[in-house]
Protein backbone atom coordinates (compact mmCIF):
# COMPACT_ATOMS: atom_id res chain seq x y z
CA UNK A 1 0.00 0.00 0.00
CA UNK A 2 1.55 3.16 -0.96
CA UNK A 3 1.67 6.55 0.92
CA UNK A 4 -0.96 8.42 -0.32
CA UNK A 5 -3.72 4.98 0.53
CA UNK A 6 -1.99 5.04 4.21
CA UNK A 7 -2.72 8.57 4.62
CA UNK A 8 -6.79 7.83 3.35
CA UNK A 9 -6.57 4.83 5.89
CA UNK A 10 -4.86 6.70 8.38
CA UNK A 11 -7.45 9.68 8.73
CA UNK A 12 -10.44 7.57 8.39
CA UNK A 13 -9.86 4.89 11.34
CA UNK A 14 -8.63 8.44 13.40
CA UNK A 15 -12.80 9.31 13.44
CA UNK A 16 -13.55 7.61 16.95
CA UNK A 17 -17.49 6.50 15.30
CA UNK A 18 -18.03 4.63 18.03
CA UNK A 19 -22.33 4.39 17.40
CA UNK A 20 -23.09 2.91 20.45
CA UNK A 21 -21.63 5.54 22.73
CA UNK A 22 -24.37 9.25 22.34
CA UNK A 23 -21.11 11.03 23.13
CA UNK A 24 -19.49 10.05 19.87
CA UNK A 25 -22.72 10.98 17.42
CA UNK A 26 -20.99 13.98 15.89
CA UNK A 27 -17.85 11.45 15.24
CA UNK A 28 -20.18 8.95 13.47
CA UNK A 29 -21.52 11.53 11.25
CA UNK A 30 -18.21 12.89 10.84
CA UNK A 31 -17.03 9.41 9.24
CA UNK A 32 -20.09 9.53 7.17
CA UNK A 33 -18.92 12.99 5.54
CA UNK A 34 -15.94 11.33 4.82
CA UNK A 35 -17.08 8.67 2.56
CA UNK A 36 -19.31 11.11 1.27
CA UNK A 37 -16.18 13.15 0.67
CA UNK A 38 -14.15 10.71 -0.70
CA UNK A 39 -16.98 9.79 -3.41
CA UNK A 40 -16.94 12.86 -4.23
CA UNK A 41 -13.00 13.38 -5.17
CA UNK A 42 -13.19 9.82 -7.08
CA UNK A 43 -15.94 11.68 -9.81
CA UNK A 44 -19.03 10.63 -7.94
CA UNK A 45 -21.81 12.52 -6.28
CA UNK A 46 -23.02 11.66 -2.54
CA UNK A 47 -24.25 12.58 0.36
CA UNK A 48 -25.38 12.11 3.98
CA UNK A 49 -28.93 11.33 4.27
CA UNK A 50 -30.74 11.25 7.60
CA UNK A 51 -32.84 7.65 7.87
CA UNK A 52 -34.80 7.09 10.79
CA UNK A 53 -32.23 7.41 13.65
CA UNK A 54 -29.13 6.68 11.64
CA UNK A 55 -27.00 8.45 8.94
CA UNK A 56 -26.69 6.54 5.27
CA UNK A 57 -24.07 7.72 2.59
CA UNK A 58 -25.59 7.27 -0.58
CA UNK A 59 -24.06 8.22 -3.79
CA UNK A 60 -23.19 7.08 -7.42
CA UNK A 61 -20.15 6.81 -9.15
CA UNK A 62 -20.62 6.32 -13.12
CA UNK A 63 -19.25 4.36 -15.50
CA UNK A 64 -16.06 6.04 -16.93
CA UNK A 65 -17.94 4.84 -20.72
CA UNK A 66 -21.67 3.72 -21.43
CA UNK A 67 -23.29 4.38 -18.30
CA UNK A 68 -26.33 4.39 -19.92
CA UNK A 69 -26.15 0.84 -20.66
CA UNK A 70 -23.62 -0.60 -18.06
CA UNK A 71 -24.70 -2.73 -15.09
CA UNK A 72 -25.48 -0.60 -11.71
CA UNK A 73 -23.68 -2.80 -8.51
CA UNK A 74 -24.39 -1.35 -5.45
CA UNK A 75 -21.26 -1.49 -2.72
CA UNK A 76 -22.42 -1.53 1.24
CA UNK A 77 -20.16 -1.46 3.88
CA UNK A 78 -20.45 0.29 7.57
CA UNK A 79 -18.44 3.25 9.06
CA UNK A 80 -19.46 3.05 12.62
CA UNK A 81 -17.08 0.91 14.68
CA UNK A 82 -17.59 -1.07 18.31
CA UNK A 83 -16.17 0.64 22.02
CA UNK A 84 -12.61 0.45 22.23
CA UNK A 85 -12.61 -0.65 25.91
CA UNK A 86 -11.12 -2.35 27.80
CA UNK A 87 -8.13 0.22 26.67
CA UNK A 88 -5.74 -1.42 28.78
CA UNK A 89 -5.94 -4.34 26.75
CA UNK A 90 -4.24 -2.23 23.79
CA UNK A 91 -1.06 -2.43 22.44
CA UNK A 92 -1.48 0.79 21.12
CA UNK A 93 -3.83 3.82 20.49
CA UNK A 94 -7.42 1.81 19.38
CA UNK A 95 -8.18 5.08 16.85
CA UNK A 96 -4.15 5.22 15.68
CA UNK A 97 -3.54 3.01 12.72
CA UNK A 98 -0.06 1.15 13.44
CA UNK A 99 1.97 -1.69 12.11
CA UNK A 100 3.41 -4.28 13.72
CA UNK A 101 4.87 -7.70 11.85
CA UNK A 102 2.67 -7.75 8.64
CA UNK A 103 -0.65 -6.64 10.56
CA UNK A 104 -2.55 -3.14 10.62
CA UNK A 105 -3.63 -2.25 14.27
CA UNK A 106 -7.05 -0.40 14.70
CA UNK A 107 -10.55 -0.32 15.95
CA UNK A 108 -12.45 -0.80 13.02
CA UNK A 109 -9.26 -1.75 10.42
CA UNK A 110 -11.20 -4.88 9.93
CA UNK A 111 -14.67 -4.23 10.75
CA UNK A 112 -15.86 -2.58 8.64
CA UNK A 113 -13.95 0.94 7.86
CA UNK A 114 -10.64 -0.86 6.34
CA UNK A 115 -12.98 -3.51 4.76
CA UNK A 116 -15.20 -0.37 3.40
CA UNK A 117 -12.00 1.58 2.28
CA UNK A 118 -10.69 -1.44 0.03
CA UNK A 119 -14.12 -1.25 -1.87
CA UNK A 120 -13.87 2.64 -2.51
CA UNK A 121 -10.21 2.93 -3.24
CA UNK A 122 -10.46 0.43 -6.28
CA UNK A 123 -13.86 2.52 -7.82
CA UNK A 124 -11.40 5.31 -7.43
CA UNK A 125 -8.24 3.76 -9.29
CA UNK A 126 -10.64 2.72 -11.99
CA UNK A 127 -12.11 5.92 -12.59
CA UNK A 128 -9.02 7.63 -12.16
CA UNK A 129 -7.92 5.05 -15.37
CA UNK A 130 -10.93 5.86 -17.26
CA UNK A 131 -12.08 1.80 -16.65
CA UNK A 132 -14.42 1.84 -14.20
CA UNK A 133 -16.91 -0.60 -16.20
CA UNK A 134 -19.84 -0.58 -14.49
CA UNK A 135 -22.52 2.03 -12.61
CA UNK A 136 -21.61 2.16 -8.88
CA UNK A 137 -24.23 2.92 -6.15
CA UNK A 138 -22.75 3.95 -2.77
CA UNK A 139 -24.91 2.84 0.43
CA UNK A 140 -23.04 2.71 3.36
CA UNK A 141 -24.39 3.58 7.31
CA UNK A 142 -23.19 4.15 10.76
CA UNK A 143 -25.25 2.04 12.97
CA UNK A 144 -24.86 -1.47 11.92
CA UNK A 145 -22.86 -1.78 15.18
CA UNK A 146 -25.93 -1.23 17.27
CA UNK A 147 -28.23 -3.15 14.98
CA UNK A 148 -30.02 0.16 13.44
CA UNK A 149 -32.14 -0.51 10.65
CA UNK A 150 -31.56 2.34 8.53
CA UNK A 151 -29.80 1.17 5.27
CA UNK A 152 -32.65 -1.87 5.54
CA UNK A 153 -35.56 0.55 5.03
CA UNK A 154 -33.44 2.14 2.58
CA UNK A 155 -33.21 -0.85 0.50
CA UNK A 156 -37.00 -1.27 1.30
CA UNK A 157 -37.72 1.52 0.16
CA UNK A 158 -35.09 2.27 -3.04
CA UNK A 159 -37.07 1.94 -6.65
CA UNK A 160 -33.76 1.89 -8.11
CA UNK A 161 -32.52 -1.00 -6.96
CA UNK A 162 -28.99 -3.07 -8.74
CA UNK A 163 -27.88 -5.73 -10.51
CA UNK A 164 -25.66 -6.72 -8.02
CA UNK A 165 -23.76 -5.93 -4.19
CA UNK A 166 -21.29 -6.20 -3.07
CA UNK A 167 -19.81 -6.20 0.71
CA UNK A 168 -16.97 -7.15 2.23
CA UNK A 169 -17.71 -7.08 5.93
CA UNK A 170 -16.96 -10.27 6.83
CA UNK A 171 -13.53 -12.74 6.28
CA UNK A 172 -12.31 -16.28 6.15
CA UNK A 173 -11.66 -19.34 8.21
CA UNK A 174 -7.86 -19.77 6.43
CA UNK A 175 -5.67 -17.34 5.25
CA UNK A 176 -5.31 -19.13 1.88
CA UNK A 177 -8.70 -19.51 0.87
CA UNK A 178 -11.53 -16.81 0.43
CA UNK A 179 -14.96 -17.37 1.35
CA UNK A 180 -18.52 -16.20 -0.06
CA UNK A 181 -21.67 -16.17 2.17
CA UNK A 182 -24.64 -17.78 0.62
CA UNK A 183 -27.02 -17.67 3.56
CA UNK A 184 -27.03 -15.83 7.09
CA UNK A 185 -29.38 -16.89 9.91
CA UNK A 186 -32.32 -14.88 11.14
CA UNK A 187 -32.65 -13.43 14.76
CA UNK A 188 -36.21 -13.26 17.18
CA UNK A 189 -35.01 -11.37 20.58
CA UNK A 190 -37.15 -12.00 23.45
CA UNK A 191 -37.35 -10.12 26.39
CA UNK A 192 -39.33 -12.64 29.05
CA UNK A 193 -41.17 -11.10 32.52
CA UNK A 194 -42.64 -13.26 35.10
CA UNK A 195 -45.02 -11.87 38.34
CA UNK A 196 -46.12 -13.97 40.49
CA UNK A 197 -47.03 -11.90 43.65
CA UNK A 198 -47.12 -8.59 45.43
CA UNK A 199 -43.86 -8.41 47.44
CA UNK A 200 -41.22 -11.30 48.11
CA UNK A 201 -41.81 -13.69 50.90
CA UNK A 202 -40.33 -15.46 53.92
CA UNK A 203 -39.66 -18.85 51.91
CA UNK A 204 -40.06 -20.22 55.59
CA UNK A 205 -43.61 -19.51 55.54
CA UNK A 206 -44.31 -19.84 52.17
CA UNK A 207 -42.08 -22.01 50.56
CA UNK A 208 -43.63 -25.25 48.94
CA UNK A 209 -47.34 -23.56 49.02
CA UNK A 210 -46.46 -19.96 46.65
CA UNK A 211 -45.23 -19.10 43.29
CA UNK A 212 -41.70 -18.67 43.09
CA UNK A 213 -41.48 -16.63 39.57
CA UNK A 214 -37.55 -17.79 38.91
CA UNK A 215 -38.88 -21.67 39.19
CA UNK A 216 -41.71 -19.91 37.17
CA UNK A 217 -39.14 -18.58 34.70
CA UNK A 218 -36.70 -21.27 34.34
CA UNK A 219 -39.49 -23.63 33.33
CA UNK A 220 -40.67 -21.56 30.30
CA UNK A 221 -37.08 -21.19 29.06
CA UNK A 222 -37.03 -24.74 29.78
CA UNK A 223 -39.15 -25.38 26.90
CA UNK A 224 -37.03 -24.20 24.52
CA UNK A 225 -33.94 -24.97 24.71
CA UNK A 226 -31.68 -27.22 23.30
CA UNK A 227 -31.53 -31.51 24.03
CA UNK A 228 -29.05 -33.18 22.64
CA UNK A 229 -27.89 -30.16 20.52
CA UNK A 230 -31.41 -29.69 18.72
CA UNK A 231 -34.02 -27.36 19.53
CA UNK A 232 -37.76 -28.50 20.21
CA UNK A 233 -39.34 -29.61 16.39
CA UNK A 234 -41.65 -27.03 16.37
CA UNK A 235 -38.94 -24.62 16.04
CA UNK A 236 -36.81 -25.99 13.65
CA UNK A 237 -39.95 -25.95 10.66
CA UNK A 238 -39.07 -24.84 7.31
CA UNK A 239 -35.23 -24.91 7.52
CA UNK A 240 -32.93 -25.48 4.51
CA UNK A 241 -30.62 -28.19 4.29
CA UNK A 242 -27.19 -27.87 2.81
CA UNK A 243 -26.53 -27.92 -0.99
CA UNK A 244 -23.72 -30.40 -2.69
CA UNK A 245 -21.54 -26.93 -3.18
CA UNK A 246 -21.94 -26.17 0.76
CA UNK A 247 -20.91 -29.82 2.11
CA UNK A 248 -17.89 -29.68 -0.69
CA UNK A 249 -16.92 -26.16 1.13
CA UNK A 250 -17.31 -27.57 4.36
CA UNK A 251 -14.78 -30.56 3.93
CA UNK A 252 -12.36 -27.74 3.05
CA UNK A 253 -12.93 -25.58 6.51
CA UNK A 254 -11.08 -26.22 10.07
CA UNK A 255 -13.22 -28.91 12.22
CA UNK A 256 -15.71 -28.36 14.99
CA UNK A 257 -13.27 -29.38 17.28
CA UNK A 258 -10.35 -27.04 15.88
CA UNK A 259 -12.93 -24.21 16.35
CA UNK A 260 -14.45 -24.70 19.48
CA UNK A 261 -11.08 -25.46 21.20
CA UNK A 262 -9.51 -22.35 19.57
CA UNK A 263 -12.86 -20.23 21.48
CA UNK A 264 -11.90 -21.95 24.43
CA UNK A 265 -15.26 -22.92 24.86
CA UNK A 266 -17.05 -26.05 26.15
CA UNK A 267 -18.89 -28.40 23.83
CA UNK A 268 -22.63 -28.43 24.66
CA UNK A 269 -22.87 -32.64 24.14
CA UNK A 270 -20.62 -35.58 22.54
CA UNK A 271 -21.53 -34.84 18.97
CA UNK A 272 -21.50 -30.80 18.78
CA UNK A 273 -18.15 -30.76 17.20
CA UNK A 274 -19.10 -33.41 14.63
CA UNK A 275 -22.07 -31.32 13.91
CA UNK A 276 -20.29 -28.11 14.20
CA UNK A 277 -21.57 -26.52 10.66
CA UNK A 278 -24.94 -28.35 10.90
CA UNK A 279 -26.27 -26.57 14.32
CA UNK A 280 -24.05 -23.37 13.79
CA UNK A 281 -25.38 -23.01 10.04
CA UNK A 282 -28.29 -25.09 8.64
CA UNK A 283 -30.18 -25.25 12.29
CA UNK A 284 -32.25 -22.82 14.52
CA UNK A 285 -30.31 -22.24 17.77
CA UNK A 286 -31.83 -20.15 21.03
CA UNK A 287 -29.54 -18.66 23.96
CA UNK A 288 -30.44 -17.53 26.80
CA UNK A 289 -28.87 -14.15 27.28
CA UNK A 290 -28.99 -13.28 30.44
CA UNK A 291 -31.38 -13.30 33.96
CA UNK A 292 -32.37 -11.37 36.47
CA UNK A 293 -34.49 -12.11 39.68
CA UNK A 294 -33.73 -12.44 43.16
CA UNK A 295 -30.54 -11.47 45.32
CA UNK A 296 -28.12 -13.86 44.18
CA UNK A 297 -25.05 -11.38 45.98
CA UNK A 298 -26.70 -12.06 49.41
CA UNK A 299 -27.22 -15.14 51.72
CA UNK A 300 -30.89 -15.02 51.76
CA UNK A 301 -33.89 -16.80 52.15
CA UNK A 302 -36.46 -15.37 50.06
CA UNK A 303 -39.28 -16.50 48.01
CA UNK A 304 -38.99 -14.39 44.88
CA UNK A 305 -41.86 -12.98 42.70
CA UNK A 306 -39.87 -11.60 39.68
CA UNK A 307 -37.98 -12.23 37.61
CA UNK A 308 -36.86 -11.75 33.98
CA UNK A 309 -34.52 -13.18 30.78
CA UNK A 310 -33.75 -12.45 27.75
CA UNK A 311 -33.27 -14.64 24.76
CA UNK A 312 -32.46 -14.97 21.16
CA UNK A 313 -33.19 -17.36 18.56
CA UNK A 314 -30.81 -17.77 15.52
CA UNK A 315 -33.35 -19.31 12.53
CA UNK A 316 -31.96 -21.33 10.11
CA UNK A 317 -32.08 -20.07 6.28
CA UNK A 318 -35.61 -21.36 4.98
CA UNK A 319 -37.44 -20.62 7.99
CA UNK A 320 -39.88 -18.01 8.88
CA UNK A 321 -39.90 -15.50 11.10
CA UNK A 322 -43.47 -15.25 12.51
CA UNK A 323 -44.42 -19.10 12.06
CA UNK A 324 -40.84 -19.56 14.42
CA UNK A 325 -41.91 -16.42 16.73
CA UNK A 326 -45.60 -17.82 17.58
CA UNK A 327 -44.18 -21.65 17.81
CA UNK A 328 -41.43 -20.32 20.77
CA UNK A 329 -44.14 -18.17 22.47
CA UNK A 330 -47.20 -21.13 22.80
CA UNK A 331 -43.96 -23.56 24.29
CA UNK A 332 -43.10 -21.29 26.49
CA UNK A 333 -46.44 -20.12 27.59
CA UNK A 334 -47.90 -23.91 27.84
CA UNK A 335 -44.91 -24.53 30.22
CA UNK A 336 -45.45 -22.03 32.96
CA UNK A 337 -48.38 -21.99 35.18
CA UNK A 338 -51.05 -20.26 34.00
CA UNK A 339 -51.76 -18.26 37.53
CA UNK A 340 -48.36 -16.73 36.89
CA UNK A 341 -48.50 -13.12 35.03
CA UNK A 342 -46.45 -13.62 32.38
CA UNK A 343 -45.38 -10.95 29.54
CA UNK A 344 -43.16 -11.96 26.29
CA UNK A 345 -42.34 -8.79 24.48
CA UNK A 346 -40.17 -9.43 20.71
CA UNK A 347 -37.48 -6.79 20.77
CA UNK A 348 -36.35 -7.18 17.68
CA UNK A 349 -36.04 -9.82 14.65
CA UNK A 350 -34.68 -10.41 11.18
CA UNK A 351 -35.85 -12.99 8.66
CA UNK A 352 -32.76 -15.28 7.22
CA UNK A 353 -30.99 -14.04 4.27
CA UNK A 354 -30.48 -16.50 1.15
CA UNK A 355 -29.24 -16.15 -2.44
CA UNK A 356 -28.53 -18.73 -5.11
CA UNK A 357 -24.87 -19.47 -5.83
CA UNK A 358 -26.14 -20.37 -9.73
CA UNK A 359 -26.34 -16.41 -9.70
CA UNK A 360 -24.58 -15.30 -12.35
CA UNK A 361 -22.59 -12.19 -10.26
CA UNK A 362 -22.16 -15.36 -7.83
CA UNK A 363 -20.14 -16.63 -10.36
CA UNK A 364 -18.77 -14.23 -12.20
CA UNK A 365 -17.39 -12.94 -8.67
CA UNK A 366 -16.10 -16.69 -8.02
CA UNK A 367 -14.11 -16.31 -11.25
CA UNK A 368 -12.78 -12.98 -10.03
CA UNK A 369 -11.62 -13.59 -7.19
CA UNK A 370 -9.75 -16.75 -8.58
CA UNK A 371 -8.33 -14.54 -11.06
CA UNK A 372 -6.65 -12.14 -8.20
CA UNK A 373 -5.83 -14.53 -5.92
CA UNK A 374 -5.18 -17.82 -7.14
CA UNK A 375 -7.98 -19.96 -5.72
CA UNK A 376 -11.74 -19.99 -5.91
CA UNK A 377 -13.69 -19.26 -2.69
CA UNK A 378 -15.41 -21.46 -0.94
CA UNK A 379 -19.23 -20.70 -0.80
CA UNK A 380 -20.28 -21.13 2.83
CA UNK A 381 -22.82 -19.75 5.17
CA UNK A 382 -22.80 -16.95 7.76
CA UNK A 383 -24.30 -18.54 11.47
CA UNK A 384 -24.70 -14.61 12.13
CA UNK A 385 -27.31 -12.55 11.52
CA UNK A 386 -26.98 -9.30 9.12
CA UNK A 387 -30.39 -7.59 8.51
CA UNK A 388 -28.83 -6.05 5.08
CA UNK A 389 -28.88 -9.60 3.52
CA UNK A 390 -32.84 -10.46 3.64
CA UNK A 391 -33.32 -6.46 2.58
CA UNK A 392 -31.34 -7.31 -0.26
CA UNK A 393 -32.41 -10.80 -0.96
CA UNK A 394 -35.91 -9.63 -1.12
CA UNK A 395 -35.62 -7.16 -3.68
CA UNK A 396 -33.65 -9.73 -5.87
CA UNK A 397 -30.60 -8.10 -5.70
CA UNK A 398 -27.85 -11.04 -5.86
CA UNK A 399 -24.92 -9.96 -2.84
CA UNK A 400 -21.48 -11.13 -2.93
CA UNK A 401 -20.69 -11.22 0.80
CA UNK A 402 -17.28 -11.91 1.84
CA UNK A 403 -14.12 -10.04 3.40
CA UNK A 404 -10.71 -10.40 4.58
CA UNK A 405 -10.47 -10.30 7.98
CA UNK A 406 -9.11 -13.87 9.81
CA UNK A 407 -10.17 -15.24 12.69
CA UNK A 408 -7.47 -14.03 14.33
CA UNK A 409 -8.09 -10.63 13.65
CA UNK A 410 -9.79 -9.66 17.44
CA UNK A 411 -12.84 -8.46 15.93
CA UNK A 412 -15.04 -6.45 18.69
CA UNK A 413 -11.99 -7.24 21.02
CA UNK A 414 -9.18 -5.12 21.77
CA UNK A 415 -5.68 -5.07 19.17
CA UNK A 416 -8.23 -5.37 15.95
CA UNK A 417 -5.92 -6.47 13.20
CA UNK A 418 -5.94 -7.04 9.41
CA UNK A 419 -3.18 -8.14 7.59
CA UNK A 420 -0.95 -5.33 5.79
CA UNK A 421 -0.75 -7.55 2.76
CA UNK A 422 -4.59 -8.21 2.69
CA UNK A 423 -5.38 -4.30 2.16
CA UNK A 424 -3.82 -4.15 -0.98
CA UNK A 425 -5.38 -8.05 -1.93
CA UNK A 426 -9.04 -6.46 -0.91
CA UNK A 427 -8.02 -3.67 -3.63
CA UNK A 428 -6.91 -5.59 -6.32
CA UNK A 429 -10.56 -8.54 -5.86
CA UNK A 430 -12.48 -5.34 -5.76
CA UNK A 431 -11.45 -4.22 -8.70
CA UNK A 432 -11.59 -7.51 -10.84
CA UNK A 433 -15.00 -8.14 -9.59
CA UNK A 434 -16.37 -4.43 -10.98
CA UNK A 435 -14.59 -5.47 -14.22
CA UNK A 436 -16.02 -9.35 -14.27
CA UNK A 437 -19.69 -7.84 -13.29
CA UNK A 438 -19.76 -5.77 -16.37
CA UNK A 439 -20.75 -8.69 -18.06
CA UNK A 440 -24.11 -9.13 -16.27
CA UNK A 441 -24.54 -6.03 -18.98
Amino acid sequence: MNEIWLQELREFIAIPSVSADPAHQDDVRRAAEWVRDFVKRAGGEAEVVRQGKGDLVIGDLPASTNGGTAPTVMIYGHFDVQPPAPLELWDSPPFELAERDGWYYARGIADDKGQLFTLLKAAELLRREGALPVNLRVACDGEEEIGGHSIVDFIRDDERGADACIIFDGGMSRADRPEFGLATRGLIGFHLKVRTGERDLHSGYYGGAALNAIHVLVQGLSAVIARNGLLPDQLRIGRQPFSQVEVDSIKRLPTGWELIDEAGATPLDPKAEEEFYDRTWAEPSLDVNGIRGGKPEFVNTTLIVEAEARLTIRLAPGQDLETIAAAAEKLIRRAMPAEAEVELIRENSAPPGVFSPDSPAIQLGLEAFKRVLGVRPLLVRVGGTLPIYPALAAKGIPTIGTGFALRESNVHSPNERLRVEDVDRAVAAASELYRSLAALG
